[in-house]
């Protein structure tokens, strides 16, 4: 088996994926890991008129930017210890897609994602960034589905 050098923990602020933060700390210990968190802003498009077609708003992008660039760091002072190696990585796009680039431009040994479990309507409407990013990633990908077996979430 490779070693295990860089992990790439996709965030969107729920606490599903704040668990799967929490999960990843221990491949990261045990595997002298670097943690790479990403999350991704998907662009907001409103529609303007027949002639201009549809257009995006970057402005509020940016202060989402800022916003998510301060609470990851705040997490990864919160759930890393100064032995663990961080890097925060905030793209625009669509979260499937965004996650697979990163991880091939990085060279990404672990992707760890949590699952949010729709099922049904939810699943067809929603669809599953995490299923996407399974199917497609270019390297292993853990997912994570609470309950975790012999796993407890501090509160």
């Amino acid at each position: 088996m490779n070693d295990i050098k860089k992990i790439l923990v996709p965030i969107d602020f729920s606490d599903y994926s704040k668990n799967a933060l929490r999960y990843s700390t221990g491949f990261a210990k045990k595997f002298s890991a670097k943690m790479y968190l990403i999350y991704i802003i998907e662009p907001t498009i409103y529609p303007a008129d027949f002639s201009m077609g549809q257009i995006a708003v970057p402005s509020a992008d940016v202060d989402v930017s800022k916003r998510a660039q301060e609470e990851l760091q705040n997490l990864a002072k919160t759930e890393f210890d100064s032995s663990i190696e961080v890097e925060i990585i905030i793209k625009s796009g669509k979260p499937f897609y965004e996650i697979i680039d990163t991880a091939s431009e990085l060279d990404i040994d672990l992707i760890i994602i949590a699952t949010h479990g729709h099922t049904g309507v939810e699943h067809l409407l929603f669809g599953s960034t995490a299923e996407k990013v399974v199917r497609k990633a270019p390297c292993p990908v853990l997912s994570i589905r609470e309950p975790i077996k012999g796993f407890k979430f501090k509160q």
